[in-house]
């Protein structure tokens, strides 16, 4: 552990430095609060160990400081002080120390509270991913790795009402995979998840940062395409109709085949008046793509 060691008295320092290099950290010195705050402020420290009594700035104030500060992840800090009343432990505490240590103390017993203190920034940091990995979960979809239905509609809604602010174009594309119960019947449902992930991965492949990708569900997707005019977005469907057509999947057996995908466009320059409105017209466009022989693309204004 990287450990900011802030003590004002030189001798002192240099015997908690001992301890804590023997005990296998690292340590940066400060030869008071105020040099520790600086260094703070250029690299956030998660461990910090601070003597009460300095120049310019003492140890409560350090801690307050940094625990005003808008640092990411969370700083386990120890105040030393030769004051041991009940008073003094209230106020250091209050600061927002998370240990107290008078001196003076037993080597071992500084060692057992900087290991107590690293099991606690260890758990923080478990919760911290495992926070991530819930919010990942809630957001994408499990198979595919794409954003699921509720999140890119979410995304689609913010975008169709800033379009509507700012009067520019904002297109939809619907897709679906053809005859996708005839590969789940013939090659078993793995091999059917193995050819949505690969179509996903397909998707996703030139989009802009603004663009989304999201499963739509079952064997179909979505794309929300900002600032994009119809026929661009035509040329968008039909550049990832051809990519798909080409791809080759193999089989355990050694043997390849295709898959195709039929898609509906449609873009809010068509005037819809929701985006619900938009993205049904671009499911019946998706839909004439399939009446007409699958493999292809149809747009909200084919009908007309």
């Amino acid at each position: 552990m990287k450990i900011l060691l802030v003590e004002d008295e030189h001798i002192s320092r240099q015997m908690v430095k001992k301890i804590l290099l023997k005990a296998g950290h690292e340590v940066v010195e400060a030869e008071d609060g105020q040099a520790a705050w600086e260094l703070f402020q250029r690299e956030p420290f998660q461990f910090v160990i601070t003597d009460w009594m300095m120049p310019r700035l003492d140890g409560p104030s350090l801690v307050q400081h940094i625990r005003s500060s808008d640092q990411k992840s969370y700083t386990y800090i120890v105040l030393l002080t030769a004051m041991d009343d009940k008073d003094n432990v209230v106020s250091g505490l209050e600061s927002g120390a998370d240990e107290y240590l008078t001196k003076p103390f037993n080597n071992k017993e500084l060692i057992a509270r900087v290991a107590s203190g690293i099991r606690i920034l260890n758990l923080e940091e478990q919760l911290i991913q495992a926070r991530q990995q819930m919010e990942q979960l809630a957001l994408h979809d499990g198979l595919t790795g794409l954003l699921n239905r509720r999140a890119i509609e979410e995304y689609a809604e913010a975008e169709f009402d800033q379009t509507s602010r700012k009067k520019r174009p904002l297109s939809v594309v619907l897709l679906d995979v053809d005859h996708f119960k005839s590969v789940n019947d013939k090659y078993g449902h793995k091999f059917g998840d193995h050819t949505l992930r690969r179509v996903a991965q397909l998707l996703t492949g030139d989009l802009r940062k603004y663009d989304r990708v999201g499963r739509w569900g079952g064997e179909e997707f979505i794309l929300i395409l900002p600032e994009t005019q119809l026929q661009d977005a035509i040329m968008v469907a039909e550049r990832l109709r051809s990519r798909i057509a080409d791809m080759k999947l193999s089989l355990e057996n050694g043997k390849q085949f295709s898959v195709q995908i039929s898609l509906g466009v449609a873009c809010t320059t068509g005037e819809f008046p929701s985006l619900q409105k938009l993205i049904d017209a671009a499911d019946q466009a998706m839909y004439r793509a399939k009446q007409t022989g699958r493999n292809r693309v149809c747009s909200s204004e084919s009908a007309h």
